[in-house]
């Protein structure tokens, strides 16, 4: 993403948005539903497969995976975040 950062710096993240090459290792960017509509996260794909991917969305707590839709913009359900 370009100029989103200070001082108009790139973001510092290289996004896989084409959900048709989803790879292991891929980082995303992810919406949830709920009330966190709307805020952008950033994941790394865990699994991929063909209906939908495993989001790991916290590098810090690596057990913490999130099941989300296969779409370039991946989608988890409130639920999955706030357990």
């Amino acid at each position: 993403m370009q100029g989103m950062g200070e001082g108009g710096d790139n973001c510092p993240f290289e996004f896989n948005f084409d959900e048709t090459t989803f790879k292991v290792g891929d980082v995303v960017s992810y919406r949830v539903t709920g009330s966190l509509e709307g805020f952008p996260f950033v994941g790394t794909l865990v699994e991929v497969h063909e209906d939908h991917v495993i989001i790991a969305g916290d590098p810090t707590k690596p057990e913490e995976r999130y099941r989300g839709t296969r779409e370039s913009r991946p989608v988890v359900q409130e639920s999955e975040v706030r357990g």
